[in-house]
């Protein structure tokens, strides 16, 4: 339910950056690829949010490996690839990805820079639902105080418009919709929002026939029950949330469901229920027949398994 629109950075080039110390240091995930490996690989990548998406990988590696600064430097660079603009579907998430992790290591002001720029863009994605992901994902960078921007103000005017976008949503996809702004309200700590964005959700929720949809839902109220302190409401949504997740055929969409089950149910405080649900995610992502498909939600479950397994 992850994640939109955040982050700034300002330009560095290549060959400084792998001459600062921060290439030698090799990551032990993504096949042992070194940080220098990384960041040459990234900008051998064929366009501009491929290449940014490269050197913010590049930057997680650093951050993990205690190279903090080498980390800021990556995602200047990944921001340095965006920041001239193009299409909003590509470049508008991946910005948020890099203002959230700007923000996440203290650079504020390159996080609000890079959120402002990547709502911009989202001004030229057609798909309601995605666009109100986006600004959401946004809000709750600018809104959290602890691993965010901390402004108030620029949450509530991004979470506004999501709230505006949301409610523009073709009815069978409005729950996904309402997911996003309650989330995005809840980690932006607006707590009254988000509650009352959640009711709607649930209701919207319990609507749906589709199961990932249904699933996904019911897991982000779930979540947002539990961020206010309802527990119990919160256990019984995750209960129906995983006889949905479970419930569906197609592998690649039961993998993405049962992850979303196993995220709400950790921060419900059950991380060893959510290891048994992100088990049978990866078992079903090991039966996605594309490939690169395949990596992709492997990759996410996975790191999911490592980060509840800590």
């Amino acid at each position: 339910m992850s994640a939109a629109s955040i982050r700034v950075l300002v330009a560095v080039i290549v060959a400084p950056l792998l001459l600062t110390g921060c290439g030698t240091k090799a990551a032990k995930k993504g096949g042992g690829m070194t940080v220098q490996q990384r960041l040459e690989k990234a900008e051998k990548e064929s366009t501009p949010d491929k290449q940014a998406a490269g050197y913010l990988r590049a930057a997680r590696a650093q951050l993990a490996s205690g190279d903090k600064s080498g980390a800021r430097d990556s995602a200047r660079t990944a921001f340095d690839k965006l920041k001239s603009g193009g299409d909003g579907n590509a470049f508008a998430p991946r910005l948020i990805d890099v203002g959230e992790f700007l923000a996440e290591i203290g650079d504020k002001k390159a996080a609000k820079d890079a959120i402002l720029l990547g709502v911009e863009l989202s001004e030229g994605v057609a798909d309601t639902v995605r666009r109100t992901r986006i600004l959401a994902d946004a809000g709750a960078i600018a809104g959290n105080k602890a691993d965010g921007i901390g402004d108030t103000a620029l949450a509530k005017d991004l979470l506004t418009q999501a709230t505006t976008m949301a409610d523009s949503v073709e009815e069978r996809f409005r729950a996904e919709a309402l997911a996003a702004v309650a989330l995005g309200c809840t980690r932006a700590g607006q707590a009254e929002t988000a509650t009352e964005m959640v009711g709607r959700l649930e209701e919207s929720a319990k609507a749906l026939e589709e199961p990932r949809a249904k699933a996904e839902a019911l897991a982000a109220a779930a979540s947002v029950r539990a961020e206010t302190g309802k527990k119990d409401e919160a256990k019984v949504l995750l209960a129906d949330a995983a006889t949905a997740a479970k419930s569906i055929e197609r592998a690649e969409g039961r993998a993405y469901a049962l992850l979303a089950v196993a995220n709400a149910t950790a921060a419900c405080g059950d991380k060893k229920q959510a290891l048994e649900l992100l088990q049978d995610a990866d078992k079903a992502a090991n039966k996605v027949a594309d490939p690169a498909q395949q990596k992709t939600v492997m990759d996410k479950v996975r790191t999911a398994i490592a980060t509840f397994e800590k």
